[in-house]
């Protein structure tokens, strides 16, 4: 995490500076509010701004709010009262440390306001098989298009490739492209010089500067409008970026990494995506399984983030009963992992026995799990659920289409791996190239051997 301190490095301030970097932080430091904003325009990028409390916290974050530079800020100060923490908190400071500084609390409030306690679970055979596919591709310069329905953790995953890549002591930086208006995103990716239009009052330093050697996360990258998609393009192809209003082209040296929770094949037949981006981007795709397709992550999900938000809310750790672990079995979470971590940490608040039980886990409208939402746990249920599910899915299929689908799931299920495929299609290997040489001449992607990834073509 990058942390830039504002303020005189005081003997005392010096010593939570230390403990920061104990814990993994890399820190920068400046003593003026001006020197801050000017720091983060020029691409100096931070996670996290620690700001004395005496200084104007409230001007710092107007002025950064003025160049789109969001960066959440954390007080600090020496035998400060109640009145002046509340008085930074309401200025717009997320949290208070009091000096002298103790290790736990810097721990605390770094962890609980950059939020990088997020570690990428796989216990379910299937999100295994993902992980094991994004170890092979770590370390290699690809470009990564991460998918999957929303709240499954795709940029858990872009973080997770990042850590494991050979840019990992460099920054990770993200952009939200469905967050910001079209009219500013330019801005944001590429940067501007002074004057380039109204407000631009000095030069500013885009996310593609600020990631250079690093690695850049362009989350729900469908949103981005046509335009943009064609200088990002270029970008990508060429490893040079334009500021707005600039004359002369920039040199980047970075990894894309794209997520998007929409089909992007489709967005490109509707003609909302433009192809040639989508072959850049999607050197290797990785579609992250929904929570109901990895149900065995369901409880070391659960487990992770009540002690997670037991330590953040300084509670006892609770055991999850029995039932309430039925109850989180069968329940469909349709916002996935970030709906089961939001349901988590109110039980934690709401539990008051020895253990969470079933009625401490609540749904978003305050409804039991156990009711509304919830689905009946029984194995008949969940079978007859699943056979309704797949049934629909085929409804209206020819038989052709239907083993077309079926073969090229269990492909896909197997990373490309057509021996598996085979035996667990029950046909022999030779049956399944046939089938699949029939398919690419239609001109549909074919999974290469060992990889999962759709290939344009494909080789007997």
């Amino acid at each position: 995490m990058r942390l830039l301190v504002v303020g005189r490095l005081s003997g005392q301030l010096a010593s939570a500076v230390k403990m920061a970097m104990a814990h993994g932080a890399k820190v920068q430091h400046v003593e003026r509010i001006d020197q801050a904003t000017e720091q983060l325009r020029r691409g100096q990028g931070a996670d996290l701004l620690m700001v004395d409390y005496h200084l104007d916290i409230g001007a710092l974050i107007a002025a950064n709010d003025a160049e789109r530079i969001f960066v959440p800020v954390v007080a600090f100060g020496l035998d400060a009262n109640a009145a002046e923490a509340a008085a930074a908190i309401k200025a717009g400071a997320k949290e208070f440390i009091p000096l002298p500084p103790e290790a736990d609390l810097i721990a605390a409030v770094l962890s609980a306001v950059a939020d990088d306690d997020r570690p990428l679970i796989s216990a379910d055979p299937s999100m295994k098989a993902v992980v094991m596919l994004a170890d092979q591709v770590a370390r290699s310069e690809a470009s990564i298009l991460i998918t999957g329905e929303s709240g499954v953790g795709k940029e858990v995953m872009a973080r997770y490739l990042h850590t494991n890549s050979k840019r990992a002591d460099r920054a990770f930086i993200s952009v939200n492209c469905a967050a910001i208006p079209d009219n500013l995103l330019e801005s944001e990716l590429f940067g501007h010089e002074k004057g380039a239009f109204t407000g631009a009052i000095a030069r500013r330093i885009g996310k593609f500067e600020e990631a250079d050697g690093g690695t850049l996360l362009l989350d729900e990258i469908s949103e981005m409008d046509a335009r943009l998609q064609a200088k990002l393009l270029r970008a990508i192809q060429e490893r040079v970026i334009d500021r707005v209003g600039g004359t002369r082209p920039v040199p980047v040296n970075i990894r894309i990494i794209a997520t998007s929770n929409r089909d992007l094949a489709r967005a490109v037949s509707e003609g909302t995506f433009r192809e040639d981006l989508l072959y850049r981007l999607n050197v290797v795709n990785l579609r992250l399984p929904s929570l109901r397709e990895r149900p065995g992550d369901i409880a070391a999900l659960a487990d992770f983030f009540v002690k997670k938000y037991a330590a953040a809310n300084g509670v006892p750790v609770r055991p999850i009963a029995a039932d309430a672990r039925r109850a989180l079995a069968g329940h469909r979470w349709p916002g996935n992992v970030r709906e089961l971590e939001n349901a988590m940490h109110r039980a934690v608040l709401l539990a008051t026995g020895a253990e969470i039980d079933v009625d401490a886990i609540r749904l978003p409208d305050g409804q039991p799990l156990t009711g509304g939402g919830s689905i009946d746990s029984s194995p008949a249920a969940r079978a007859a659920q699943t056979a309704d599910a797949v049934s629909r899915a085929y409804v209206g299929q020819t038989v052709a289409q239907m083993e077309k689908t079926l073969i090229l799931d269990t492909l896909s299920h197997c990373l490309g791996n057509r021996t598996h495929a085979a035996t667990i299609l029950g046909i022999s290997i030779r049956t399944l190239r046939n089938k699949l040489n029939e398919y690419s001449d239609e001109g549909t992607p074919i999974p290469a051997p060992q990889s999962g990834v759709a290939a344009s073509g494909y080789a007997a």
